[in-house]
């Protein structure tokens, strides 16, 4: 075995390495996803940068092929080619943006890289970005933190990455030894569920009644926001409204719910709220999960259906008369909705989803690692409210 093909192995492994530990589900673990970029920049070859990319994709992703099967109950072939698929736009930039030229120029192109995968189109699909951990390295900082671990992963694509990577992980282990996790908004509380993929399918008076009691149970004596997941009222309709407000009369409490409104030209996933004395739709999503919700290519052969993604509409939304950014499900995921609600200055987020279909998988865990790294970045309180 030649010098550059055992050089090239060993990268590939610890790129699968990183990946994979970094998005174990524990926010703690995230600083370690500051690794790729040396691995990237110490290739020596293209292809070595297209295998080390995918490589730490794909194990940072390693979940999703069990998650579509879940999903479509289908056999694991299918799912493996939606996993291979979603790592082609991480590939790609990684791929046309390397240079066997070390200096500052590989840096500005990790950079580049960098944030072509934090915002659309690319970022549609931009899991798994080392960025996330500046919410474990500088508690509180902020923007401000965002831009020191900005400055720590471009550092670790330049010949001075050791030096980086001790001062990181110096941090980091500073950081840990005074990890707390965020604490909840005052008068919120969210609730989760375990009725697997019946939620949001079941739109039956049986159901609707379960989940008031639920609330009830939950709220007792108490005038508090309760924060139910992603799709828990199934489809919004002014039966399922008066259902609620009837069942809230007297009561000073607030449900924040998830649910779908439906039109013949598709579907919008929302945050919908109600009272005693109001209801309405709170927040549409801003980036359904592609391929099971968002399918645009269905406008193009002149078909409905489909989740619509509202992109940078409603980053954040009044609620109570406080400014909170909402996160569905998939959004987790990614850095550019999280980015887009905090330059609104939220006084907290709130964290939604239905996640019965990543059984046997890390999906949920990372989703929870992710909004809470972002929450102790910006000193944000956090509710959360999955179904599982």
């Amino acid at each position: 075995m030649s010098h550059d093909t055992a050089h090239g192995a060993v990268l590939i492994a610890s790129a699968a390495l990183v990946g994979a530990a970094a998005w174990s589900g524990d926010p703690l673990t995230l600083p370690l996803a500051m690794m790729f970029p040396a691995l990237w920049a110490l290739a020596h070859s293209r292809m070595a940068a297209v295998l080390v990319s995918a490589s730490y994709f794909l194990a940072a992703s390693h979940g999703l092929p069990q998650g579509v099967a879940n999903f479509y109950g289908s056999d694991l072939w299918f799912g493996l080619l939606l996993w291979f698929a979603a790592s082609l736009s991480f590939v790609a930039v990684h791929t046309v943006l390397w240079t066997k030229r070390p200096g500052w120029g590989r840096a500005g192109r990790f950079a580049l890289a960098a944030v072509l995968m934090a915002a659309p189109p690319f970022g549609i699909v931009g899991w798994a970005h080392p960025l996330t951990a500046a919410g474990v390295l500088f508690l509180g900082w902020g923007w401000w933190g965002l831009v020191a671990t900005a400055a720590g992963l471009i550092a670790m694509t330049t010949k001075w990455w050791p030096a980086a990577a001790i001062a990181l992980s110096g941090i980091w282990l500073w950081s840990a030894a005074f990890w707390t996790a965020p604490p909840l908004p005052d008068g919120f509380r969210g609730v989760d569920l375990e009725m697997g993929q019946s939620l949001g399918r079941d739109n039956s008076l049986e159901r609707q009644s379960d989940l008031i009691a639920t609330v009830m149970r939950v709220a007792g004596e108490r005038d508090e926001i309760i924060v139910l997941p992603e799709s828990a009222l199934g489809f919004w309709t002014p039966s399922v409204e008066l259902i609620w407000r009837d069942a809230l009369s007297g009561r000073g409490v607030t449900v924040v719910a998830g649910a779908a409104v439906v039109d013949p030209q598709g579907y919008d996933n929302v945050l919908v709220e109600i009272s005693a004395h109001d209801a309405g739709i709170l927040y549409r999503e801003r980036m359904p999960v592609p391929v099971s919700m968002w399918q645009p290519w269905r406008r193009f052969i002149g078909q409905g259906g489909g989740a619509r993604a509202h992109l940078f509409a409603n980053p954040v939304v009044e609620l109570a008369g406080r400014r909170i950014a909402p996160l569905i499900c998939y959004e987790q995921l990614l850095v550019w909705p999280v980015l887009q609600s905090m330059l609104h200055r939220p006084y907290s987020i709130v964290a939604t989803g239905n996640g019965w279909w990543t059984a046997d998988t890390s999906i949920v865990a990372i989703q929870n690692a992710n909004t809470i790294a972002w929450a102790r970045l910006f000193g944000l309180p956090l509710v959360t409210a999955f179904n599982r």
